[in-house]
């Protein structure tokens, strides 16, 4: 089964990521650019704001319209046009955040790696709005898309430079650590983003792969979405069950270009389910 996907709106991002929803309007970045995107869906007027770092990731808070930031010291807080860097863990830069996302009690998990994606050097970190976040995984390469099922019974996580999907037991105690265990491996393309439905399916982003996969609990495909770009980048369910999908346009030439004009756009996907609702964050005091 193949859906064809619908452009939502045109644009030229280097690298987009990040989908999540504010109100009705959807929040989505362009990392190397710092470009943090607010693309109204009734209208598609998008305003943006720049920052002056790599922006991996954002969460809006879970009340109120501050945002927690993954970027490229490590994790800050945007508030009022400003952004403070609460934990600038990553003093190195040649190392910087990626993907992050929060869990359903508001704690922000993310992905650290080497600018090189160097194997072992990437890092699983969970931070709750204090000076110092707590490294839950280690010896990754590019740790990249976060989801959980609605039971809260079972993370995953995608290392792309591995070219697998993970998962692991899950539960919501502070002192938890996950153990995560290959779900499945990508032969074509490299996971990147993903979304999880409430069948506990993951809908994964295929970058290189022209696709959005989705896969079952147990590893296998199910289905799989082509796109009329090479690297589908991200993706987050809307309440209708509408997939929406970023794109990237790094490392493809000019001339590649002209067979794919759309690379670095949002698309969206219509499916026949509904994702698991993402919580925003909750900063511990």
């Amino acid at each position: 089964m193949s859906v064809k996907p619908e452009l939502l709106l045109q644009s030229d991002a280097e690298v987009g990521e990040g989908p999540i929803f504010l109100g009705d309007s959807l929040l989505w970045v362009d990392i190397p650019f710092g470009k943090i995107h607010n693309t109204n869906l009734g209208t598609l007027k998008t305003e943006t704001t720049t920052l002056d770092t790599r922006v991996g990731a954002v969460a809006p808070f879970e009340a109120g319209e501050n945002l927690a930031i993954a970027c490229q010291e490590g994790f800050a807080i945007f508030a009022d046009g400003k952004l403070d860097i609460r934990d600038p863990f990553l003093a190195d830069p040649d190392f910087r955040m990626n993907d992050a996302k929060c869990d359903v009690r508001g704690r922000f998990w993310g992905g650290s790696c080497q600018m090189e994606f160097e194997a072992g050097k990437g890092k699983l970190h969970r931070w709750e709005g204090g000076k110092q976040n707590k490294v839950m995984v280690e010896g990754l390469a590019l740790p990249n898309g976060i989801g959980w099922n609605y039971e809260n019974t079972l993370m995953y996580l995608a290392d792309s430079m591995a070219k697998k999907v993970y998962v692991s037991d899950f539960d919501l105690t502070d002192d938890f650590v996950p153990k995560f265990r290959e779900l499945i491996s990508i032969d074509s393309g490299v996971p990147d983003g993903l979304a999880v439905d409430m069948d506990g399916c993951i809908w994964l982003a295929v970058w290189g792969g022209s696709r959005v996969s989705k896969i079952s609990p147990q590893g296998k495909i199910l289905e799989e979405h082509h796109f009329p770009v090479a690297q589908p980048s991200s993706c987050a369910f809307g309440s209708d069950g509408t997939l929406f999908v970023t794109s990237a346009r790094a490392g493809i030439s000019e001339a590649e270009l002209v067979n794919q004009p759309l690379a670095g756009s949002l698309f969206t996907l219509s499916t026949s389910t509904t994702g698991v609702p993402v919580s925003g964050f909750k900063e511990s005091r």
